[in-house]
């Protein structure tokens, strides 16, 4: 099965590549990842079809012009994330197969994200390659496919992570044409202060910590309302497309980085806490409404429109071999 990437790394990190209370994305999300978000929430277990009219006016309600949904439809087509049907003057669209599979993958991974115990064996996975300095191309890709594997350059030609590669990524670094390249596990030395950095260095902690300590305080004083029903709606989705949106750039960002050689304190396990607490608790109202807005767009009642939560974005991605 062909790997279909419905994200950009480049939303994650740019360098490689109305009367509502509710926060703002953190961070501006394209028009494509949006779209990607939004149907992969409310279509994956089921790959429905959706009306284009029905996407392009949920991205509308999300400030998306309609040329701009349009585009980033077509586009998706384009890449082999979503595929299309006619049906007289009207088209639908679905998630493609290896779509879907990417995105149950990586659903489960954002679902079960800081869920479990630190077991760091104090190893580290290093990665080392050369690529002529002429090949700017080829090594901007290497450095986004990296990045979404978990990696951070300790050097420009060293990357590293505290985790052993899985058959996933191991097959994706074989199957990577980078000329020069050398894969292995080791443990770090203390060689005295003039030896070089830190592994741990290779990330910007500050600024991780930063993100986290945003996301709460965005997202943790809308969890009253939630609680009491008060988000229904328009709102209702755009905040679980919203939160989904940012949450799921923390695996990237932070990839499970072992608890020992970060500050006290780490945010992470209350990021993850706030961010199930909107993204299941707007499941039930988010999900009525798309309905709503599909059923303008179709003769029946658009049963096949579901709302995942946390445990189900894990119970998916067992379907399929990371």
């Amino acid at each position: 099965m062909p790997a279909v990437d419905p994200f950009d790394i480049g939303e994650i990190f740019p360098d490689t590549g109305g009367g509502s209370v509710l926060p703002r994305r953190q961070a501006g999300s394209s028009p494509q990842g949006l779209a990607v978000t939004l149907v992969a929430d409310y279509t994956l277990g089921t790959r429905a079809w959706l009306p284009s009219a029905a996407i392009v006016a949920l991205l509308g309600e999300a400030g998306v012009s309609s040329a701009g949904a349009r585009t980033a439809v077509s586009r998706l087509a384009n890449r082999g994330v979503l595929e299309g049907a006619r049906h007289g003057r009207h088209s639908s669209y679905r998630l493609t197969s290896p779509a879907a599979a990417h995105l149950s993958v990586g659903g489960g991974r954002i679902a079960a994200f800081a869920a479990s115990a630190d077991t760091w064996d104090g190893s580290w996975t290093l990665v080392a390659f050369s690529l002529p300095k002429d090949q700017g191309t080829r090594r901007r890709a290497l450095r986004g496919q990296l990045r979404w594997l978990g990696y951070a350059p300790l050097y420009d030609g060293l990357w590293v992570s505290p985790h052993s590669p899985g058959p996933r990524a191991a097959a994706e670094l074989a199957a990577a044409d980078l000329g020069a390249m050398t894969v292995f596990r080791a443990r770090h030395v203390e060689a005295g202060a003039a030896a070089g950095r830190d592994p741990i260095e290779a990330w910007d902690l500050v600024a991780i910590a930063g993100q986290y300590e945003a996301f709460v305080r965005a997202w943790e004083p809308v969890l009253p309302r939630i609680r009491s029903g008060g988000v229904r709606g328009v709102e209702a989705v755009q905040a679980r497309t919203g939160v989904m949106d940012t949450y799921r750039r923390f695996p990237v960002v932070d990839p499970l980085l072992p608890t020992r050689l970060l500050p006290p304190d780490w945010p992470r396990s209350r990021a993850r806490e706030v961010f199930a607490a909107v993204y299941d608790g707007l499941a039930e109202p988010a999900q009525e409404h798309v309905r709503e807005v599909v059923a303008r767009f179709t003769d029946g009642p658009p049963r096949d429109i579901r709302a995942r939560t946390v445990a189900e974005l894990s119970a998916a991605a067992s379907t399929y071999v990371d």
